[in-house]
């Protein structure tokens, strides 16, 4: 990997979720490479800076481009560099009345870009993350794990290469996409190719605390910090970073 200098742009924002918390930390991580340099935004308005970057990051939720950025995002890619995209950036919710959270499909290029679409989870509780390519190195020595994570159900925009997955079949209560009774493998961390580049993409690093749920709701009942306190997570999230700072 080279080591001179390598512009980080980083898009974190977005709703209900603790922005502030996955920010703190993921900023964090990157001060371990003093190489990286971060510039942070929170949309994708800036997006000539954002797409001059030698890479970009993105925890979002609920947060998209315009068609305009979401082609500029997909040439970013296709051009030879890379993105890697955490937990909710694959998210766009609406809620209807009577039925529960919805996906509408109105960021149809930004979503074959990123390889998939959130549609719902279940209630959150522990699950475990499989290894589906050991022998990956982004994933290479680590064992299966559980995780206390949002687990998400996602429609798929192939061709990716699964490199983590989890296992589920049931439901989904409160979201429109409630029956998930067919293939149970879920991915948890893939690779989408486009053209010389490429997108990461990790579905772990939940947070929500107490004021993130409004106005839906004044005060959130307790805290959730997801993985973030699992090392493999961790683990995961350097070795990403690492990744996407790597230099054709």
């Amino acid at each position: 990997m080279a080591t001179g200098r390598v512009n980080v742009a980083f898009v974190c924002g977005g709703k209900y979720h603790d922005i502030d918390y996955a920010r703190a930390q993921i900023l964090q991580a990157l001060l371990e490479t003093p190489h990286l340099r971060t510039k942070v935004y929170a949309d994708y308005t800036a997006i000539d800076e954002i797409t001059a970057a030698d890479c970009v990051l993105t925890y979002t939720v609920d947060l998209v481009p315009d068609d305009a950025g979401a082609a500029r995002l997909r040439d970013f890619v296709a051009s030879g560099r890379r993105w890697f995209a955490l937990h909710g950036t694959n998210s766009v919710l609406q809620y209807v009345k009577g039925k529960g959270w919805d996906a509408p499909r109105a960021a149809p290029l930004y979503m074959q870009t990123l390889g998939s679409q959130f549609l719902a989870h279940p209630p959150i509780a522990p699950y475990t993350v499989e290894v589906t390519a050991p022998d990956h190195p982004l994933v290479a020595g680590i064992a299966p794990f559980s995780a206390d994570d949002e687990l998400y159900l996602s429609e798929l925009h192939p061709p990716i290469e699964v490199l983590l997955h989890t296992r589920f079949a049931g439901t989904a209560p409160g979201f429109v996409a409630a029956d998930w009774s067919g293939d149970e493998i879920r991915p948890v961390l893939y690779l989408k190719p486009i053209e010389a580049g490429s997108v990461l993409y990790c579905t772990l690093g939940h947070a929500r605390s107490r004021y993130d749920m409004q106005p839906l709701m004044a005060e959130y009942p307790h805290e959730e910090r997801g993985s973030w306190q699992t090392p493999a997570f961790q683990t995961l999230l350097r070795r990403g970073l690492a990744w996407m700072a790597e230099r054709a």
